[in-house]
Order: C-alpha cells, then structure tokens, then sequence
C-alpha cells in the first residue's frame, strides 16, 4: 500500500511539474513575451533563476542590452532592469542575467543580497518578463561582453593560463601571499597548472574563496584530477574551503572571511588565495589584504587589472577604453564597497584605515589583524 501510495505521490508531482513548465512554454510562442514561468532558488550565489535556459530565451527575441520588467507572481516587481550576459551592473543594483554555464536566465542583485530573500520568493511562484526598452544599455554590454580561451596552447606561458602571480603592493614582501585560478576545480582546464606553480612557489597554507568541503571531495573524485599538490594540503588541514559568494558586505560573508583571515594570522605562509577564476572574490580580498598592507591606489590597480590582461589581453595600451571600464565599474566598485568612498576619493584617500575597519568588522581583533600585517610583511 506504501509502494502505491509512494508512486501517486511521485506522479502527482511529476504532473505538476509538466504543467508548470508546458504553462511556461504555451505562453512562450510570442516573441518578446516569457509569462507564468516557475522560479528556481540559486542557493549558492543567491538569485531568482527563471526555468528557461539562456538559448530559449534568448530565440524569443530578447537581445543583450535590453532592459527589462520582471513582473512575480506574488506580486514583487522590478523594473526596467538591464539584460547582461554577465554581472555588468554596480554592486547593489538588480539585473537579469545569462551567464554562460547557467542552466537558466537568472534575477539578482549584483553583490548584493539574495534576491530570493528580498522578494520573498517560494518554490510555486512564477515570472513574466516583458521588455521595457530595446537596446538601452547596449554599449554596456558590447564593452563588458569578454570571453577568454580555456585552451592552454592560447596563452603565453603557464603563469598567465593559471593567472598566478605574488601580490606585492604596498609594505607587503614578494613571495608571502599568491592568487590565482583554482587548483581543485578543473572546469577552466587550470587546476594542475595551478597545483605545479604553487608547489614551485612553496604555498603553504590555501584560502579557498570558491568551494565547500563536498565540492573539493568532488573535485577530487573525477577522473581529470590532476592536483596532488593541493590535495596533500588539504589533508593535511592547510586548506580552508570558505565557499563564499559575491555579496561581501553579508554577515554570512564576514563570518567566513573572518575564518580565512585567521587562517593568515595563525599559520606561516606562503598563502594562495584563490575562486574559480581568480577574478572577482580574490580580487576583492587582494584588495583588502594590500589596503591594509598600505598600498597605494595605483598599485591596487596596477594587480588588479593583471588578471584582465591575463584572460583577455585588455590592457591600457590594447583597449583603453574597455580599461577604463573595468576599472570604474569592478575595481572602484570593490573599494567603494569596504570604504564607502566613491569619485575621487577612492584614489587619493589612504585605504589603510579602510581596510581595518572592515577586517575588523568580520569579527577579528586588531591583535589578529597586526598577526596578518606581519605575516605578509
């Protein structure tokens, strides 16, 4: 009797979830036009993905650069927000995006708090999703629309495929603290490159930003595993899975960040900080590291916008003008984010006392942050 029971239990939610999505997809024959869509938790980064993949989407008609109104079942709305094929917005502002490697487009706050929350969303809501303005942040998106070759024979040697490199900005001592891609998660094909250029370079302790303990288990479990090096520290308990998103200023965020940087104080270095790509969460605890290490805002840049030169080849002299972009909207924004500055005053302040402020606001005590200032000196 349970076996029945357990079988139309099964059916009816399979039949539901049928009519969910053939409900979506009826409404979808107009161009322009997703209505009734059912909703999906992204419990990781924090957002609102809407169950139509980018490809679906995308061949109704909506164009990167659209903006768009998101209308959800439970009434909560937003409006006239900009259609990316990435996190082109500043931090706080709402977006709809379609990041490659996303099973569906996805709402959210950039950097900010997880729209699922904010909204007050639950599992049976649905979305419909009307254009608001054609094109209105096309030149947006045509200059933050960059990709980058996953092929090792594309770059010019290991260190700039691996985007690995020694952070010296400020009073900090070259060889103390490195970033750089992954070295467990082979997604981007970087991970033994990684693990062979860290253990040259004698790393020593890992501050993993991306990945949880299940995730790295994973990682090591697949046949193209390829880091014996990262995994001898991690048995070991010198690698610290922090598996933290982009939403910095979260209390969630600061408790695991305060973890990663007692990590530096209590251990001898060398450190590896490291995400998936090396990019944006390293990017953001390299900054709080050199502040706090006394660094200028020209050196701040200067490291910053390796990586960049790194993946893309976009430099001062290549492309100035998606340069200065990028650094407008990522790096001011990430110091504007831990300092409250904005404008000019982000690259005449001194962002020393800035960047204790925040440590100290994840939890640590100006003991433990003089213990880190010492480690990477």
């Amino acid at each position: 009797m349970a076996k029945i029971f357990a079988r139309s239990l099964s059916f009816i939610l399979i039949a539901g979830i049928l009519l969910s999505q053939a409900s979506c997809s009826a409404a979808n024959n107009s161009a322009k036009e997703v209505k009734n869509c059912p909703v999906l938790h992204d419990d990781e980064f924090g957002g609102v993905y809407i169950q139509k993949t980018i490809d679906e989407f995308n061949a109704l008609g909506y164009k990167y650069g659209d903006t768009v109104d998101i209308k959800f079942s439970n009434g909560y709305e937003l409006k006239d927000i900009p259609y990316y094929s990435g996190y082109y917005c500043p931090t706080g502002d709402p977006l709809l995006v379609a990041y490659p490697g996303y099973p569906y487009i996805k709402a959210a706050i950039n950097n900010g708090e997880c729209l699922w929350e904010v909204s007050n969303m639950t599992d049976d809501a649905t979305a419909t999703i009307t254009v608001n303005s054609p094109g209105k942040d096309l030149d947006v998106q045509k200059a933050r629309d960059i990709h980058y070759s996953d092929k090792r024979e594309d770059y010019a040697g290991d260190v700039i495929f691996a985007n690995f490199r020694t952070v010296e900005a400020g009073n900090m001592k070259s060889g103390k603290l490195y970033r750089s891609a992954s070295p467990c998660d082979n997604s981007h094909n970087r991970a033994p490159y990684v693990d062979k250029l860290m253990e040259d370079a004698g790393v020593n302790i890992i501050v993993n930003l991306a990945d949880t303990d299940l995730k790295i288990e994973g990682y090591v479990a697949k046949d193209d595993f390829d880091s014996p090096y990262v995994l001898s520290l991690y048995n070991d308990d010198k690698v610290i899975p922090l598996g933290m998103n982009t939403h910095y200023t979260s209390s969630e965020n600061k408790e695991k960040l305060a973890s990663g940087f007692l990590m530096i104080a209590d251990n001898e270095g060398p450190y590896l900080v490291h995400c998936t790509e090396g990019k944006d969460r390293t990017g953001f605890i390299c900054i709080l590291l050199e502040a706090l290490c006394g660094a200028t805002y020209e050196e701040i840049l200067n490291d910053y916008m390796i990586t960049y030169d790194n993946y893309y080849k976009i430099n001062e002299s290549s492309d100035k003008e998606r340069y200065d972009l990028i650094v407008r909207m990522n790096l001011d924004d990430l110091i504007e984010t831990f300092t409250g500055l904005s404008g000019d005053k982000i690259k005449t302040e001194v962002l020393e006392g800035y960047a204790r402020d925040y440590i100290r606001s994840c939890g640590l005590t100006d003991t433990d942050i003089d213990r880190i200032v010492s480690n990477l000196t």
